[in-house]
């Protein structure tokens, strides 16, 4: 039985001290900084893909997990499908509770109402981010994302000349190291077509 501590916080200027002093106990460790908007974290797959039947997985906080109800649901059922337990630092202890029937259903009430805590404070990140760039577009100071690549950039240059040539859009992917849907993208603005 092992005891393993996941921590996580949404970029990479954010630290997490805080998170790792309160998981000191844990005999492995795993840390993300990436948004929890879903679930394509590096060490979050790590951890899940590690956990073993008998341990005990720790998060501070169940939001720390992930923030929409599906993926928290997805995440705990793996957790729970390979036999090991969740430990939530920051939710009340049930075991004062005997029976143990009792004890997990008070358990599973309060983790879905930290559920539908951490989906709701997500919906309400991304009202407050459109609430800004809605005043911003109309103070005229919202710039937008600067974009990836310029029309002249020897890269892309290069990749349209590919695309001229015959190759595809996968093939050109893995040739000049820009994604797929990028490069479509900019061909698609810049009205790039294929040579006859």
């Amino acid at each position: 039985m092992a005891r393993i501590g996941y921590a996580r916080v949404s970029s990479k200027e954010q630290h997490l001290d805080r998170q790792l002093v309160a998981l000191k106990g844990a005999d492995k460790l795993f840390t993300d900084k990436l948004s929890g908007a879903n679930t394509n974290r590096p060490e979050l797959q790590k951890l899940l893909a590690y956990i073993r039947e008998g341990d005990i997985v720790m998060v501070t906080e169940l939001d720390r997990l992930g923030r929409n109800n599906q993926d928290l649901t997805q995440i705990m059922n793996t957790i729970q499908n390979k036999g090991a337990t969740l430990d939530v630092l920051n939710l009340p202890s049930m075991t004062g509770i005997i029976d143990p029937n009792l004890r997990q259903l008070m358990t599973n009430l309060i983790i879905e109402l930290y559920k539908y805590q951490a989906e709701s404070e997500r919906k309400r990140i991304i009202e407050r981010q459109q609430q800004g760039i809605a005043l911003a577009k109309q103070k005229g100071k919202y710039q937008g994302r600067k974009p990836q690549y310029t029309q002249d950039n020897p890269r892309l240059q290069h990749a349209f000349n590919l695309y001229r040539g015959g190759m595809s859009d996968a093939d050109i992917a893995r040739t000049t190291g820009i994604k797929r849907s990028t490069f479509i993208r900019y061909r698609k603005n810049y009205k790039i077509k294929r040579n006859n």
